[in-house]
């Protein structure tokens, strides 16, 4: 006796569920994955990066997105809520029914115990699918002040930049905006 079999969906099935759904999903390669809840501390980063990237990029032509703003990897199949995206120009949408944006410039994903090992690693490669994306940072909410930030070179190789300290100064170089250790971390740590 084997294993029942997945039932998979469409992406435009995962589309109009995700319409009438009370929470959010996320959705790859047929399946459908409930997206985790937030502790305090990932809410308090988020928010501080969040009001910061704001201020950083009040007089350019570039728009942070909270996580209510679906992403979708166009050629991986991937739709998935960003704890954060930036989208610099016009929002490159995949259609004028599902508001899915399709050209973010900065993907930022914060930390927890559960999406930690996902976040950097699957995820991050799904992302880098993304021909518009050319910055990727992912910031820890677990109890320590840690943060990674990715830059896609214009030879494709991305490089990894870490910060360990409240004295450390994030540079996104894509949007030209500084995000300093100690905002991010504001009331957490």
């Amino acid at each position: 006796m084997g294993l029942p079999e997945k039932k998979l969906v469409s992406a435009l099935e995962y589309l109009e569920l995700e319409i009438i759904s009370l929470e959010k999903h996320e959705y790859y390669q047929g399946e459908i994955f409930a997206m985790a809840g937030a502790t305090i501390e990932h809410n308090r980063i988020t928010s501080n990066t969040f009001v910061e990237l704001g201020s950083g990029l009040k007089n350019k032509n570039c728009v942070p997105y909270n996580s209510d703003l679906r992403i979708h990897a166009q050629t991986n199949s991937l739709y998935t809520y960003p704890d954060i995206s930036v989208i610099c120009g016009e929002v490159e949408k995949l259609d004028n029914v599902f508001d899915t944006a399709t050209n973010p410039i900065v993907l930022i994903e914060i930390l927890s115990e559960s999406t930690r090992d996902y976040d950097r690693g699957t995820k991050f490669m799904l992302y880098r699918d993304i021909a518009s994306l050319r910055e990727y940072l992912v910031i820890d909410s677990t109890g320590s002040i840690h943060a990674e930030k990715y830059f896609k070179e214009s030879n494709g190789v991305w490089r990894l930049s870490e910060y360990k300290t409240k004295d450390n100064t994030i540079f996104l170089e894509s949007i030209d905006v500084e995000l300093h250790m100690a905002d991010v971390y504001r009331g957490v740590y």
